[in-house]
């Protein structure tokens, strides 16, 4: 493994040796000019899930604009590029910082597999595959688990697909790069973080009409988890199922572990995909959770003790959801779904029952 680790190290060296060495002989091609853009209108009884992080009445919108391309090196290899960047919530009055930085990488693809260097998404949230039918909304899985991280500084490897149905994947992230500024935080960032994911079958159906996934996290976003990905469709229907078990590397967090569950069905019917989901968690480590249970900037009359999610136990939060989308266009959606959020936990050995929240949301997606 520590082989592994330290030809991992100089894959970044390599790969610009590599660019220097074929950059006279490469054929460029024209870049491709990508994006989407989201604007939906939601009602949410508390701001734990919404976009805007606002409750009531709200509209969400994120934008995606980017450029990617590559250079053919030879007939069999080949350098591919991707530079993008993210609009969060560029609607919201008076938002900080809507511009944020998305996948952006340098990578070099042939026979052997594919190498990138730069900021992507960790083979672990990729290993999700399409079993995530309410991606990128306010009922995404990143709401009950953890891990579901886009990182930089790190490097990527996706062998070729062996018999044309099985593929290994990994992250490896430049540890140095990852230190903390934090005291409590720096010792674990400068351990060893990596993923490693497999998968068996076609994610988007296309060549077999099935998907298995097996993953592992260590270290990346502060958590060990491991989790199993199953969706197979067959005729009009897809089912999918996913299960992860999470454990928190933070200091405050050292007792918070548990399992994930979800189960979704999809149906799809005159070009309209009617949709149903149900998942439970015991971790309290998905966004939701944190969100409901963060200790608000004390005051300097505040005498509260500290808060520590250490102290938490007994943790359950349960999410339904249902919903349905139409493609109007071959690049436009309309879409619309209902999530209900309900949690319990102890704290301290005090049982906390967190507010019920219903959120019903519409909106369209468009991509170009």
């Amino acid at each position: 493994m520590t082989i592994i680790i330290r030809k991992l190290a100089h894959l970044k060296t390599l790969l610009y040796f590599l660019v220097t060495l074929f950059c006279s002989h490469a054929v460029a091609q024209d870049p491709e000019l990508y994006g989407s853009m989201d604007f939906s209108l939601a009602n949410a009884t508390t701001p734990y899930a919404t976009k805007s992080h606002k409750q009531g009445s709200t509209i969400e919108s994120y934008a995606t604009i980017g450029l990617k391309g590559g250079y053919d090196i030879t007939e069999q290899s080949r350098i591919i590029y991707k530079l993008s960047v993210h609009l969060s919530n560029p609607s919201v009055e008076n938002e900080k910082s809507p511009l944020k930085a998305h996948n952006t990488y340098l990578g070099i693809e042939d026979t052997l597999g594919t190498i990138l260097v730069g900021r992507n998404n960790t083979v672990f949230k990729n290993s999700e595959g399409n079993v995530d039918v309410f991606n990128g909304s306010n009922a995404d899985i990143n709401n009950l688990v953890a891990g579901q991280s886009r990182t930089a500084d790190s490097i990527w490897y996706f062998s070729p697909r062996f018999a044309d149905l099985i593929e290994i994947s990994s992250t490896y992230l430049m540890t140095d790069n990852q230190s903390s500024q934090k005291n409590q935080d720096k010792a674990h960032n400068t351990q060893t973080q990596y993923a490693l994911t497999s998968s068996l079958g076609d994610k988007n159906f296309r060549k077999q009409h099935y998907y298995f996934s097996a993953s592992y996290n260590k270290g990346i976003s502060n958590v060990d988890a491991y989790r199993g990905v199953a969706q197979v469709q067959w005729r009009a229907f897809t089912l999918g199922t996913l299960f992860q078990h999470t454990k928190s590397l933070e200091e405050n967090e050292q007792n918070m572990q548990g399992n994930s569950h979800f189960y979704n069905l999809m149906f799809c019917y005159n070009r309209i995909n009617f949709k149903a989901e149900y998942a439970t968690d015991t971790s309290g480590l998905g966004y939701y959770f944190s969100n409901a249970t963060k200790k608000k900037k004390k005051k300097d009359t505040d005498t509260t003790p500290p808060h520590y999610r250490s102290q938490f136990s007994h943790i359950k939060m349960k999410q339904l959801t249902i919903g349905a989308d139409h493609m109007l266009l071959a690049s436009t959606q309309v879409y619309g779904h209902f999530v209900q959020y309900k949690g319990h936990y102890l704290n301290a050995g005090t049982p906390i029952t967190l507010k019920t929240d219903n959120i019903f949301t519409v909106g369209v997606e468009h991509v170009f």
